[in-house]
């Protein structure tokens, strides 16, 4: 299964923060926010990567990951958004490079505590379709949210609401999805939404139809880094050792520095 990490978007909450550089080079803690979603794909055994970016700095991309062997890749691709169209739109992207196998796609300012290794290998083992995963979370307005029949959290997702003005769960769709083939034959026919852009929750909700969209609830914290406060809060997650780093090369000693 190859992954696809999802960093485009000019980070317009961010700002001023990113007139100056793509919000997923910010720092959160002590390393660059793109290292998570790599550190993510890592865990869970994917070493095949395409980074879909755009804006006016997508190459500082290629000046801190070249081409990704020091970070444990065996092959990284970069492809570039045109405009800010959504998630599915820049999705679209990916098509040639999953090659019309699985694919595990992960949004770039996205953190995680733990890791989906158990989530990759039960899809790899799902016949077709997709798989969400699923946190409970204080803001589930911020995101889609799953509708279930019965309880909640338990049972079957019904429907998956984007941005509810209330909630019919706690439970929101983070931004790590896994999809067969058929994604792209779904995002090509996408209509724009009323944002002008094209949905993810749609995609989601065309698996619910079909009948094979599975998820699991992600264990651990959970967080996006999109917005100032969220991007504090990322950062001192991490800075309390709660997310896996990247095992970066050991630099290596310079003269008269002391051990």
């Amino acid at each position: 299964m190859k992954g696809v990490i999802l960093a485009g978007g000019l980070g317009s909450r961010l700002r001023p923060l990113t007139l100056v550089t793509n919000k997923h080079l910010l720092p959160v803690y002590d390393q660059p926010m793109i290292h998570f979603p790599i550190q993510c794909l890592l865990n869970a055994g994917i070493k095949d990567i395409l980074i879909v970016t755009g804006g006016d700095h997508a190459g500082d991309f290629l000046r801190l990951l070249r081409n990704g062997k020091h970070l444990g890749l065996r092959h990284l691709e970069f492809a570039y958004q045109e405009g800010e169209g959504g998630i599915a739109d820049a999705l679209r992207l990916a098509e040639d490079f999953a090659d019309r196998g699985k694919i595990c796609v992960v949004l770039g300012d996205n953190i995680i505590e733990g890791n989906i290794r158990k989530a990759s290998g039960d899809y790899f083992t799902q016949p077709t379709g997709a798989k969400v995963l699923l946190k409970k979370v204080p803001d589930p307005e911020r995101f889609g949210v799953a509708r279930f029949e019965g309880a909640p959290g338990q049972g079957r997702i019904a429907e998956i609401i984007e941005k509810p003005a209330k909630a019919p769960s706690d439970y929101a769709v983070t931004g790590i999805y896994f999809y067969d083939d058929a994604v792209f034959d779904m995002c090509n026919s996408l209509k724009p939404s009323d944002r002008g852009e094209l949905e993810i929750t749609d995609v989601n909700n065309f698996y619910l139809e079909r009948g094979d969209l599975s998820y699991e609830i992600l264990d651990g914290w959970w967080t996006d880094a999109g917005t100032i406060e969220s991007l504090h809060r990322a950062s001192n997650l991490v800075a309390n050792g709660g997310a896996n780093h990247l095992s970066l090369p050991a630099k290596p000693a310079t003269a008269g520095a002391r051990a």
